[in-house]
């Protein structure tokens, strides 16, 4: 994989976890599956489509597949199955692979001394997980940023979780640089006034 990452310099950066430093997007997506059938609901995930939701909160998903629909299932209760699917399928795997480019230079960042943080769309007990089964949990990540720190439908493609990682990071916005593999991660980037790396699908 070849990351093209801007000249900078950048004073800091921030990750997103799915699909960025961990490869875990297909969990995700039977997980999706499982939860939709789980609820009986006449959903149909596809799965280009389904990546071109990354980072969207959790929740927000099924309320994108209500009003896409019609329909009124509730959508912070399939929302939390989806999320118990996705730890037991995480859990029965042999391990969850990094995405090694996106994390080394995590690695790059942290020994310079330079801020790192990680902003996701997911739930904040499961990205611990994730962060901490690739091997960069025990505080590598002093700020990890999720909808759940921000008003409702604020997340991503708001800018608001990177400006508000950054602030709690002191950094500038225009001195930092994201990484990110969708686009509603990297249109909330580039609305933050951030430089924008996008990682491709491993």
């Amino acid at each position: 994989m070849k990351l093209d990452i801007p000249s900078g310099p950048f004073d800091g950066a921030l990750f997103d976890c799915d699909g960025t430093l961990a490869d875990t997007m297909p969990f995700h997506y039977q997980a999706w599956l499982h939860a939709f059938k789980q609820f009986q609901t006449p959903f149909e995930f596809d799965e280009d489509y389904f990546y071109s939701l990354g980072g969207t909160s959790t929740v927000h998903v099924p309320e994108i597949f209500n009003q896409k629909y019609g329909t009124n299932f509730d959508a912070l209760e399939i929302a939390h199955a989806k999320e118990e699917i996705f730890l037991k399928l995480v859990n029965e795997a042999t391990s969850i692979p990094p995405i090694g480019e996106v994390v080394a230079v995590a690695q790059e960042y942290k020994k310079a001394g330079k801020p790192v943080g990680v902003v996701s769309g997911g739930m904040r007990s499961v990205v611990d997980h994730i962060v901490d089964a690739i091997g960069l949990g025990g505080g590598f990540f002093p700020v990890v940023v999720t909808p759940e720190d921000v008003p409702a439908g604020r997340g991503k493609p708001q800018p608001d979780m990177f400006l508000l990682a950054a602030q709690r990071l002191g950094l500038d916005p225009k001195k930092t640089v994201v990484f990110e593999d969708a686009p509603p991660g990297i249109a909330a980037g580039k609305a933050a006034g951030m430089a924008v790396v996008f990682v491709p699908r491993p």
